[in-house]
């Protein structure tokens, strides 16, 4: 859906005078030093997916806003491309003409600033409704798409309010809604809720969560805060003066840091809040098999007995033999049997403590109705340790 290739971005004039210190490694403050230009990005590449949210993260002047700011034009590229998915396929923004890059602007991408951006004079309907009248839709049209997207994000009563009388909260959401209205793909969101109290921050994080639920835009967002990144992110990418140093899932930033610096900023992550069920399995073809039984433990005597289905498998413990149950996010983990259970790839690290507590064994997990690994409590342990599982 968007790619970005190999971007530097300089700052200053003549920029391209940086580029043979770039390809030397100079460092951002070495060019500075010796040409009075700042290295807001030097080789940046970053593929985002369809439906995907990425996380641009990092701390301040790492780089993050300006490389997002380059996808829609408002940054201009000294080296590299930004490659957007159009209707021909695979495009460089750099290579269209100003009536191409506009038409993309109104149609293909949008961007949801962190102050808000609303036009105090106009109400909260005629905000939103400013980008589909600049497109020329037909006022009917621009009328229904303003009080649907209003309703999705719980606005509809302050339609005719000025953003003067709305709460910061409320102001982000309507810029979201205006944002949405324009009904495009790529979603760019700079910081949005940097400005507002934790509250209102995590409600608006859980509403982003809910609308992409039924939208399934693609979203770059950037943001400093790393809890953020890891409740919102199916990838993130942390950026250090300039440069990417780490672009990995939620899980992976946290259990496996590529250097110091990201090792550095997950210090202090409680990974049961993070990591998931598909992070900690070990893969079932990677247990060792005996008469037509996986091995979960030889210490323990613990086998598990596949089934045609899920459901139908069998842990032998001993010479007993138990049944598994079906476990589904939401569900109180007291209702659950002494037994093993089934889980998702996509439950919490937090619920698998929990569920392996409350039923005294391990848990399978299953992906769209296959049985992908294991979980026991090695995998567990050596999660919150920060270690790759070692056969026991």
């Amino acid at each position: 859906m968007i790619e970005f290739k190999d971007v530097d971005v300089v700052f200053g004039k003549n920029p391209e005078r940086a580029i043979p210190l770039l390809d030397k490694g100079m460092s951002r403050s070495d060019i500075l030093d010796k040409t009075g230009l700042t290295a807001g990005v030097r080789n940046a590449s970053l593929s985002v997916a369809k439906g995907e949210i990425c996380v641009l993260m990092g701390l301040s002047g790492s780089g993050k806003s300006s490389l997002l700011r380059t996808a829609n034009g408002l940054n201009p590229i000294t080296r590299g491309e930004v490659l957007l998915e159009t209707d021909q396929g695979m495009q460089s923004f750099l290579a269209l003409s100003e009536a191409e890059k506009r038409k993309v602007r109104m149609e293909r991408i949008t961007m949801v600033f962190q102050k808000f951006a609303l036009m105090p004079w106009l109400t909260v309907a005629q905000n939103v409704a400013f980008g589909l009248e600049q497109k020329g839709l037909e006022k009917k049209h621009i009328r229904d798409r303003v009080m649907h997207q209003l309703d999705l994000v719980g606005l509809t009563q302050w339609a005719k309010m000025r953003p003067s009388e709305l709460s910061g909260g409320m102001q982000q959401r309507v810029g979201l809604a205006r944002a949405l209205a324009m009904e495009t793909d790529i979603i760019l969101m700079d910081e949005p809720f940097s400005a507002l109290d934790p509250l209102i921050r995590n409600q608006l994080q859980d509403e982003l969560l809910r609308l992409q639920q039924q939208l399934q835009k693609t979203v770059v967002f950037v943001s400093h805060d790393l809890d953020e990144a890891l409740k919102l992110g199916n990838h993130i990418a942390i950026m250090k003066d300039g440069e990417i140093v780490q672009h990995d899932t939620p899980e992976n930033i946290v259990l496996n840091p590529a250097d110091d610096y990201v090792r550095n900023f997950v210090a202090h992550t409680n990974p049961v809040e993070v990591v998931k069920a598909n992070a900690l399995l070990r893969p079932l073809g990677e247990l060792p098999m005996v008469n037509d039984e996986y091995c979960l433990s030889r210490r323990h005597d613990y086998w598990l007995k596949p089934g045609e289905t899920p459901l139908s498998c069998r842990v032998r413990y001993g010479s007993q033999e138990h049944a598994f149950q079906q476990w589904s996010p939401g569900q109180t983990v007291e209702t659950l049997l002494k037994q093993p259970s089934l889980v998702n790839t996509n439950t919490l690290m937090k619920d698998v403590m929990e569920i392996r507590y409350h039923t005294g064994h391990g848990m399978l997990v299953v992906d769209q109705d296959s049985v992908v690994g294991y979980i026991g409590d090695k995998d567990i342990y050596h999660a919150m340790l920060g270690k790759l599982f070692e056969e026991d």
